[in-house]
């Protein structure tokens, strides 16, 4: 029943939720389980990227979520994705030398969104409405919080007011929005903690109708899992308690809630990952390295340890469809797309010849993408089956280094003038990040000098996932060179693998989940060192695209290594298996 709050319908929390222990028994292959549409798993994102529905993250985190819920569909696994729905999204393109940020509004209905209803937080004195909206699909659904004055994704610094503002939407708007569905969460995954908020009102919920606190925080531990995509504590933004004043603690209940996270801030400040790791019992890192050397630590200052589950992708939304088919009936991959027990066997059958054709098939698809994305010099791109390509396709942040190959464009061009390659440049730059603005100026300026660079040298602007689809399935080589050590896992690099590119990378992140010699990897003592050995790398791979035999045997290398790794169905398995054991 809904109670009216100055003019407005305010729905409270259900009443206490029943302690039903939910057991499974998942198997790989039937993904039968006790999750029901009315107890789902419950993913909650302040980042989604889904461009068929409307809503464009920032990067990978938000891509990863839309991966997540459609292999969830495909698997007919109950599942609600809860997020913000930003009103508005930015373009970029290349102006006058620099990069021009654009934004267009977005209308939710026109992607098939429907109104459910109203819900109310409390902030700075106020009490503010959000539209909840939703859309569904056949077991998941994507539920959303609005309003028209939201801001864009990650609008403001880290540590604002209109971010917590955002979070706090997400979490204690959030929450409502799945009681007006009739939902209980049977699992929540916290994705960063940016959603540990959505935790914080289950707990709130719990100890305001009659449990006691310390069983209600067990029960919130019990059910909720934190995944954590960033490797270091110490660059978090911290709010402040007057902060919470104003926007948190006027949202909360119980007075056990509320002293419970008044003790957690030290000298007034308070790190969202120091109270999601105590509201969370179960934690995991995005890939193997990443779950060894995160360095977090709990309020006690004990390091917390992360129980890694690698990110994978919905291989049937991001690998050439022609290329699907060859997996499933040569019985490379079984019908959930995760390898067969003879895949590693099965994909010695892969000929030079049936990677060249798949690449013609992606070439196509890339010239059409290109067909109105000019790059620098305002040229319209279009590329020959047999042309030879070079890619950089990851978020312009400094530690991926899309830079480093053009520190020495003397030696770049020696690579990439006797097979008249070209190289293709392309990445989100974030909005109001002038260093690394000024780094893609300060390349394009170091290509615009050399004649040969600058006809085969193409920064593409508007980076989105329809050109990282075109380009995974139309280039040839995958350039993927972290400072080791800073990469949390990343997946542009798996959709390379899994569309037959050859990859170069540093071992970092998800590619350090396979072993150094099964792909091009690179190395050095120094990054003069690292830089030389990508030269030598590219140089190793234009060779093999002239040699069929060198292009099988690492084509066939990369996929027995990294196709376990890289199904996104493994992935969900993995975390069920971890939320819900036999």
């Amino acid at each position: 029943m809904n109670d009216e709050v100055d003019g407005y319908f305010y729905h409270p929390l259900d009443n206490i939720e029943d302690t039903e222990i939910f057991e499974t028994a998942i198997d790989r292959k039937v993904f039968s389980h006790r999750l029901s549409p009315e107890r789902p798993y419950t993913y909650w994102t302040l980042e989604l990227y889904d461009q068929d529905n409307g809503i464009r993250g920032g990067g990978g985190l938000g891509v990863l979520a839309a991966d997540t819920r459609r292999v969830a569909e495909q698997v007919d696994v109950p599942f609600v994705l809860i997020t913000p729905f930003y009103p508005s999204e930015t373009h970029q393109k290349w102006e006058d030398g620099k990069i021009v940020d654009e934004h267009t509004p977005v209308d939710y209905s026109a992607f098939g969104f429907n109104f459910v209803d109203n819900v109310y937080i409390k902030c700075c004195g106020n009490l503010c409405k959000l539209d909840v909206i939703e859309k569904k699909f056949e077991s998941t659904r994507i539920l959303a919080v609005t309003e028209p004055n939201f801001g864009e994704l990650y609008s403001g610094l880290s540590g604002s007011d209109h971010r917590l503002y955002q979070e706090v939407s997400l979490g204690f708007g959030g929450y409502q929005a799945l009681k007006l569905l009739g939902v209980k969460p049977a699992i929540m995954q916290l994705n960063e903690v940016a959603t540990f908020f959505a935790a914080l009102v289950r707990l709130d919920e719990l100890a305001s109708n009659g449990m006691d606190f310390y069983e209600a925080v067990v029960y919130t531990r019990k059910h909720t899992l934190y995944t954590n995509h960033t490797l270091v504590q110490a660059a978090e933004a911290e709010f402040s308690y007057e902060q919470f004043e104003r926007f948190v603690f006027p949202n909360l209940k119980s007075k056990a809630v509320r002293k419970w996270l008044h003790d957690k801030f030290i000298d007034g400040k308070i790190k969202l990952s120091s109270v999601t790791i105590e509201i969370a019992e179960l934690r995991s890192g995005v890939s193997k390295l990443h779950a060894r050397v995160a360095n977090y630590h709990d309020i006690a200052g004990e390091r917390v340890k992360f129980k890694a589950i690698t990110n994978g992708i919905d291989m049937r939304k991001w690998v050439l469809p022609e290329i699907m088919k060859f997996y499933h009936d040569d019985e490379i991959l079984d019908e959930f797309d995760i390898p067969t027990s003879t895949f590693s066997e099965k994909l010695k059958a892969l000929s030079s010849d049936e990677i060249l054709s798949f690449k013609e098939i992606g070439r196509a698809i890339l010239n059409k993408t290109l067909s109105n994305r000019p790059d620098q010099n305002g040229e319209i791109l279009q590329f020959n089956p047999t042309d030879l390509i070079f890619d950089f396709k990851r978020r312009f942040v400094d530690y991926k280094r899309p830079n480093l190959p053009f520190k020495d464009p003397v030696r770049l061009r020696a690579v990439l003038e006797p097979y008249n390659a070209h190289y293709i440049l392309t990445g989100r730059v974030h909005t109001g990040d002038e260093r690394m603005a000024t780094i893609l100026s300060e390349v394009l300026e170091t290509v615009s000098k050399d004649d040969y660079l600058n006809s085969h040298v193409h920064y593409i602007a508007d980076y989105d996932e329809k050109l990282a689809y075109a380009l995974s399935v139309g280039s040839n080589v995958a350039i993927n060179v972290p400072i080791v050590g800073l990469e949390a896992c990343g997946t542009s690099w798996e959709k390379d693998v899994a569309n037959l590119n050859l990859l170069i990378s540093t071992h970092d992140g998800g590619v350090a989940d396979g072993s150094m010699n099964s792909y091009l990897n690179v190395y050095g003592a120094n990054e003069d060192e690292e830089r030389e050995e990508l030269y030598r790398r590219m140089e190793e791979a234009a060779s093999a695209w002239q040699n069929g035999f060198d292009l099988e045997v690492l084509i066939q290398k990369q996929l027995q290594e990294f196709l376990p790794v890289i199904s996104g169905t493994r992935m969900l398995n993995d975390y069920l298996n971890y939320l819900l054991p036999e």
